[in-house]
């Protein structure tokens, strides 16, 4: 866990080293107004004669002289770390960059996009809370939500993204603790009306999740229309290269918990199973949900990123303000020129005017959303087979949001279990593919594409 380094907050525990770094750094990042200039140099700035590159602690303790000091760390009354499983000084550098890249006050690593998902809402939610959630949202996560959460005795509300405010409001209950939407959903690149979704949270007095992963903090900033909490996988754009799996959540830092204490008792009543704490208080509005989350349920479950994968994270961060242009050019490129296709009968990207969610992007979106591209070929199945098998630049990968092209074909491949019918009543035709489009020429992208389209009969 992290703060930005302009605010100092007491909660924050950070090594020697990196605490000195980042106490001389603060006249520094004052001038990091952009958010280029953040990518670059964000989190981290060595003092005098230390690693101008963000070290790796690969350790997982933390020696001390003495009892005394280390018992003050238990109780979070001083600064350091003692075990990696909660923290290291390798991710919260890095945490640091990603609070400020979102324009939040705290941000904590974490080992997938999954992990972040788990822990964000699960931070909040026990037995017997709710969650109103957008229905177009990635598989894995709606999974999570609607199967794996409801053992744990959370129960979920699915809603349209497009719904009126209406059907949203009527989607809560007296047990709603949050609502969780993605900012672009994968794989059908919906574009979620923040506003909409936050005004209605705040209304309850619930907090608005949002994973922010495919257009990155780049292209889109959630919190600056009404967002509390954004998660990432860091495994996709951040990182950019397949590297390193990783996830992060970030605090806006502007949710008021104590306002609404008698639905976030763990956040607003001691927390006995560390040393009584009372988060909210301690910690107040900026510090309370990533403290919470690092030292309960970081704790508990382990679900740490390695120093090693957040060491790579931040070399990909360094260049994500290039390359997410570049995958937006690219994705436009290859969503034009599908559309004209005789074999395709629909495509699927917010940045076509003829996209039923354009004009939500312009607004949200307007350096545009990223690099995926969904369409369906109007022969089925078999089509997309014939397609797959003669692509010779793009790559079959479950992967998306990668320096490379890939492409995927739910249908033989993540959902092959699945006849025609149950692929249709899943939303995922059997002639479905989603491109990810890398950042390579797209004159070559898109003569690859042309190629293997022509195989099709």
């Amino acid at each position: 866990m992290n703060k930005k380094a302009d605010q100092e907050p007491d909660c924050l525990r950070m090594g020697a080293t990196e605490q000195k770094s980042a106490a001389g750094a603060g006249k520094e990042r004052s001038r990091m107004k952009h958010i280029n200039t953040i990518c670059v140099q964000g989190g981290y700035t060595p003092g005098n004669g230390e690693p101008r590159q963000i070290p790796i602690v690969q350790s997982t303790t933390f020696r001390y002289e003495n009892a005394e000091a280390m018992g003050k760390l238990f109780d979070l009354e001083a600064s350091g770390y003692f075990y990696t499983r909660l923290q290291n000084p390798t991710n919260d550098a890095v945490a640091a960059k990603l609070a400020e890249l979102e324009g939040g006050t705290a941000a904590m690593l974490t080992s997938s996009g999954q992990a972040a998902n788990f822990f964000a809402l699960f931070n909040i939610c026990e037995a017997g809370s709710h969650i109103v959630a957008s229905s177009s949202i990635y598989g894995g996560t709606y999974n999570l939500i609607a199967v794996t959460l409801a053992k744990m005795g959370i129960r979920a509300t699915f809603v349209s993204p497009d719904c009126t405010e209406e059907e949203l409001n009527a989607a809560f209950t007296e047990d709603t603790r949050a609502v969780f939407g993605e900012t672009i959903a994968n794989p059908a690149l919906t574009v979620l009306d923040i506003e909409k979704f936050a005004k209605a949270a705040h209304a309850h007095g619930v907090p608005l999740i949002v994973d922010n992963t495919f257009p990155t903090p780049v292209n889109c900033r959630p919190i600056e229309w009404g967002a509390d909490i954004v998660t990432h996988s860091t495994t996709k754009y951040m990182d950019g290269h397949g590297a390193a799996l990783g996830g992060a959540i970030v605090d806006g830092g502007h949710f008021d918990w104590m306002a609404h204490a008698d639905k976030f008792p763990g956040l607003c009543t001691p927390d006995e199973s560390y040393h009584g704490v009372t988060y909210a208080e301690k910690f107040g509005m900026g510090g309370a949900f990533i403290t919470k989350c690092t030292s309960q349920l970081m704790r508990d479950l382990g679900c740490i990123q390695s120093p090693q994968n957040a060491f790579i994270l931040n070399l990909g961060l360094e260049s994500l303000h290039v390359r997410m242009p570049r995958h937006v050019e690219n994705g436009q490129a290859v969503a034009e020129f599908l559309q004209a296709q005789p074999q395709v009968a629909y495509v699927n990207y917010p940045g076509l005017p003829t996209d039923k969610y354009y004009e939500r992007a312009k607004k949200y979106l307007p350096n545009g959303g990223c690099g995926v591209v969904s369409f369906e070929l109007k022969g089925g199945r078999a089509a997309a087979e014939t397609f797959m098998k003669h692509l010779k630049l793009a790559a079959i990968e479950t992967h998306v949001a990668d320096a490379r092209t890939c492409c995927l074909n739910p249908a033989t491949s993540t959902h092959r279990q699945m006849n025609d019918e149950q692929l249709a009543a899943a939303g995922v035709p059997a002639g479905l593919v989603r491109i990810s489009c890398g950042l390579e020429d797209k004159k070559d992208l898109i003569a690859d594409l042309a190629q293997a389209l022509a195989a099709i009969e």
